[in-house]
């Protein structure tokens, strides 16, 4: 086989030689070959690349995140020097990921060895995605917000009203609101935020918008769907969200007198 190899390299150096036409040919074969090379390598090469930068901005994102949550603090009267702010915010990679189930779930490249706990808040660059439900020493599973125990405290931007966001599937692209107000206002595209009202995550993270109000016909909460923020069927890059003040919190939760 490999004789063959060589006998045909030189045939074709012969060819070359001898005629003009040949010699384009071959010339222009070769470089052909050669730019198919060279550009899939450097689309190899691109793909890296990208895949380096997109992490980068990845953890240049919360490192912006954590300097905001400082300047939030600026508007009331804090040691500025020596502001904490409430939130961290975790960089991590999605490594598994459902959507078709009643029940899904995230898994994340990172654990309690990066500072991940249970009950910490996940989000994506686009809004809020679900909730960590256990850890191991380098990876954490979360409950996705397309999960039948989901439940999420959320606020109207433009009214500040507050709601619950559900799923009761199966589109992974639309959630329920349920124990909305009468009294309130709604239209399709009205944006709603997360609360702040819970341990998990920050006021004012996008949760999606509104995309058709349902009235109560008894009368008494109304309901609607929601086109969610985050599309979960492309999920790779998120935040989890870290709470600097719960335990403080927690140990406030705890003096509350027994009703």
């Amino acid at each position: 086989m490999l004789l063959f190899l060589v006998l045909e390299v030189v045939a074709i150096m012969m060819l070359a030689k001898s005629h003009t036409y040949q010699r384009s040919k071959i010339i222009n074969s070769s470089s052909s070959v050669a730019g198919y090379f060279f550009t899939f390598r450097a689309n190899f090469a691109d793909f890296f690349t990208l895949q380096h930068t997109n992490e980068l901005l990845v953890k240049e994102n919360a490192a912006l995140r954590h300097k905001l949550e400082v300047y939030r603090k600026f508007e009331y009267p804090v040691d500025t020097l020596n502001a904490k702010p409430d939130f961290d915010y975790i960089p991590a990679r999605v490594i598994s990921n459902t959507v078709h189930l009643r029940n899904n779930y995230i898994i994340i490249n990172k654990g309690s060895r990066q500072g991940i706990a249970k009950d910490m808040g996940i989000m994506s660059s686009s809004g809020v995605a679900g909730i960590v439900t256990g850890v191991t020493e380098n990876y954490s599973i979360a409950i996705s917000l397309l999960h039948k125990y989901a439940n999420i405290s959320i606020q109207f931007k433009h009214t500040d009203q507050l709601a619950n966001v559900t799923w009761s599937g199966p589109d992974f692209r639309i959630g329920n609101i349920v124990d909305i107000p009468t009294y309130v206002n709604m239209k399709h595209g009205d944006t709603l935020l997360t609360s702040g009202n819970s341990l998990i995550f920050p006021e004012g993270i996008i949760v999606g918008t509104i995309d058709e109000p349902l009235e109560s016909e008894a009368g008494d909460m109304n309901a609607a769907t929601m086109l969610f923020a985050t599309d979960f069927n492309k999920l790779k890059s998120v935040f989890v969200i870290k709470n600097n003040n719960k335990f403080e919190l927690n140990s406030l939760n705890k003096l509350r007198p027994d009703e």
